[in-house]
């Protein structure tokens, strides 16, 4: 028998990146419960992508239905990896790292295009990192009103090391349809490694111009594509419905 999937009824699970913690997607949670979504935000420790993938797994356990995982900078390989949970029917990338089979954030990073911008990480201390307080506006928020880039920048999450060279083992982008929203301004993830990665994936691919913050500076318009993700798989499963 075809799931039928309400698209009002689909709980949508929000993944934070590295060196954030999950209230940043406040303005984006507001927009999607305006529409009437059931919205979820993970809090990951990001002490190891392993730990991470599970915590995901945990409030994907809780969702009564469908989910739509979505995934901001390193939280798009947490979502890669979680995604393979039987609930989830799609992702969405938000500026974000998208691994393949064996390949890491550490890696992805290593291999930027010629020119992209360096994030600026500071050397790991007992284990974490932090990026360098003085440069994380401009790096990370810099559409972010100043006050609040200071802020983000002051209260800033160490990011495990072991959360960037964790591996991706089953990339779930192979089997699921995905969306990608590119920022096109952002300073910490090369918008053209965000490119390369999205084509990769074969993800529905949309262009907004921020930061790397975008889920902070255009929170609308993640929480548009989000909506027609949503929209998207609805229509896909009515479709098997209406001819079986």
């Amino acid at each position: 028998m075809v799931e039928m999937i309400n698209s009002r009824r689909v709980t949508i699970v929000l993944v934070h990146g590295g060196f954030v913690d999950g209230s940043g997607w406040e303005g984006v949670y507001l927009a999607l419960r305006k529409d009437g979504y059931h919205v979820s935000i993970v809090q990951n420790p990001t002490l190891s992508l392993a730990d991470d993938v599970a915590v995901t797994r945990r409030v994907i356990a809780t969702a009564p239905g469908a989910v739509v995982l979505v995934g901001h900078s390193y939280g798009g390989a947490v979502a890669t990896e979680a995604g393979n949970d039987p609930k989830v029917k799609a992702l969405v990338y938000i500026a974000a790292f998208v691994p393949d089979q064996g390949e890491s954030v550490e890696a992805l990073i290593k291999n930027a295009p010629p020119g992209a911008p360096v994030p600026p990480i500071l050397p790991p201390r007992d284990g974490f990192l932090l990026l360098d307080p003085q440069k994380f506006a401009a790096a990370f928020a810099a559409d972010v009103p100043r006050h609040k880039a200071n802020f983000m920048a002051a209260s800033q999450v160490p990011w495990g090391v072991a959360a960037l060279t964790g591996v991706v083992t089953t990339p779930a982008w192979r089997s699921k349809p995905s969306w990608y929203l590119l920022a096109s301004e952002d300073r910490m993830i090369s918008p053209v490694a965000q490119r390369k990665m999205a084509r990769r994936a074969g993800s529905t691919l949309q262009e907004v111009a921020g930061s790397h913050a975008i889920y902070i500076s255009r929170a609308d318009a993640v929480a548009s594509l989000i909506g027609k993700a949503v929209a998207a798989i609805a229509r896909e499963k009515k479709q098997e419905i209406d001819t079986a």
